[in-house]
């Protein structure tokens, strides 16, 4: 079982998104059968079992034993991640991209970004599987407060000079055997939970 798989086909998105479905995925985290699912989520075994091959035709889940009671085989499925996130590339040409926005000061841009990455990594990712291979990546996640916008602005300023020298440093635009990577660093404010309608 994946941690994250990455669903980048319309089709398995549609799938995965339809509430019953949605719930029987998050059902199997372990292996279960029609039968012992229809008792969980209330719904007749038939109905479980086309939902069931709904979500096994779009790779979302995958037989993980089958079992023989006296005349008949009881398959039992299991999910293929721990957890799916639909990616930008399932929606085809409306799928936001960050080359199409102006403002790289704006949240619309970060968005698109984020966006980008789901898309990009989840196929290196899918091709790395595929291949048996590990992919190899850096992700940095923190949190800072500020005490003022002036202080935010001189973070801001100094991050980005670091940034440009550390890349001054170490791109090789010839470098023989050498591959490109894509580095982005964002910041946003975190939600704040006691006034979620606060934006700034």
């Amino acid at each position: 079982m994946l941690d994250i798989q990455v669903i980048d086909d319309p089709a398995a998105a549609a799938v995965a998104l339809e509430p019953m479905r949605s719930r029987i995925l998050s059902e199997l985290n372990l292996p279960a059968s029609a039968a012992t699912l229809a008792a969980r989520v209330g719904m007749a075994r038939q109905k479980v079992n086309y939902h069931l091959h709904a979500l096994e035709t779009h790779g979302l889940v995958q037989l993980a034993q089958e079992r023989k009671w006296g005349g008949l085989t009881e398959r039992l499925l299991v999910a293929t991640a721990a957890a799916y996130v639909v990616s930008p590339g399932a929606l085809g040409p409306v799928a936001v991209d960050p080359s199409r926005e102006v403002d790289r000061l704006s949240a619309s841009y970060l968005i698109a970004l984020g966006a980008r990455v789901v898309r990009e990594v989840g196929n290196l990712v899918r091709r790395a599987n595929e291949a048996g291979q590990r992919l190899a990546t850096l992700a940095v996640d923190t949190e800072i407060r500020f005490r003022s916008a002036t202080d935010r602005a001189a973070f801001s300023s100094e991050l980005t000079e670091a940034i440009t020298k550390l890349v001054s440093k170490y791109h090789d635009e010839s470098a023989p055997g050498g591959r490109a990577h894509r580095l982005v660093v964002v910041a946003h404010p975190l939600p704040r939970k006691s006034n979620p309608k606060e934006t700034t």
